[in-house]
């Protein structure tokens, strides 16, 4: 079974403000193997309680829409964190540690061009196993998978378990050839049988403060969270410069300074309106039950 590769910033990259050398290879090599890695305790803890509060805060608007955004179930709900000051934060949308790996990967100058996030709720129900994005090129073109172009990063504000509904995460899968560009993007029971039969999956722990950076690819599903508390899980998704993306993100005018950035470039707008953020998130497959 595949175990976890999490790295625990040294002293003298924290000096210098990124991962270099053994620690830097070892993140893009667990990223090219397993499709994940962790970086541990790169987020402040007092950041994370005030956005933490303002999500769960939120949770009662959201569930209040007619067209809650639930994904497949109403266990696991798109949410958005506020967009607007004082919830942004540089080592949330501009940790130089992540963009010290996902730089490394997708080239120099690389793109945010999500802020989003979901909140596994209490319930007893999963999602099916899926890869947000398949490959970029049909399947019958591709003799391999290519390269990635695409990163997912969840910012964790609580620690996180099985018990309250770690991800399940089956490593390695983003180079399987299951999934393409127009496909559906669940993965056919077929498929994760003979999948299991490699490398099963796993449905790790990870301590408040760490970010997940994982392959858009890489086959995952929401889990239940079988206590009592919502459990947030902030993202955001890093591409090649050169992919093009939809809509851009929205932040506030007055914010333009804060998202300035050498290596990562921040898809956005900035407006002087209102930003209805708890109304902006869409949910997938999902159909209420009758009332």
């Amino acid at each position: 079974m595949a175990s976890v590769i999490a790295i625990d910033v040294s002293e003298d990259d924290r000096a210098v403000g990124r991962l270099t050398g053994g620690q830097l290879r070892a993140a893009v090599d667990a990223l090219r193997s397993d499709g994940f890695v962790v970086l541990n305790d790169v987020v402040d803890p007092a950041h994370l309680n005030i956005l933490h509060e303002r999500m769960i805060a939120d949770l009662d608007a959201l569930k209040a829409r007619p067209d809650a955004p639930y994904n497949w179930n109403a266990g696991n709900l798109q949410q958005d964190p506020p967009p607007f000051p004082p919830y942004l934060f540089g080592d949330v949308l501009l940790n130089p540690f992540v963009i010290s790996v996902t730089s490394a990967m997708l080239g120099l100058r690389i793109k945010n061009v999500m802020y989003g996030g979901n909140t596994a709720l209490p319930s007893d129900q999963r999602q099916p196993v899926h890869a947000d994005v398949g490959h970029l090129w049909p399947l019958d073109v591709l003799e391999a998978p290519h390269p990635a172009a695409q990163l997912v990063v969840n910012v964790l504000t609580v620690d996180v378990s099985p018990e309250n509904g770690a991800t399940e995460i089956w490593p390695g899968t983003h180079r399987e050839l299951g999934v393409g560009v127009g496909d559906d993007i669940k993965i056919s029971p077929a498929a994760l049988e003979a999948r299991r039969a490699i490398c099963p999956p796993i449905q790790p722990t990870f301590r408040r403060g760490s970010m997940l950076i994982r392959d858009v690819r890489l086959w995952h599903a929401g889990m239940p969270n079988r206590t009592t508390a919502p459990r947030p899980m902030i993202a955001m998704i890093h591409t090649s410069q050169w992919l093009e993306t939809g809509t851009p993100l929205v932040f506030p005018t007055g914010t333009e300074a804060f998202f300035d950035h050498p290596t990562l470039t921040t898809a956005a707008r900035f407006t002087d309106d209102p930003i209805d953020y708890v109304g902006a998130p869409q949910g997938f497959e999902y159909e209420a039950e009758p009332a």
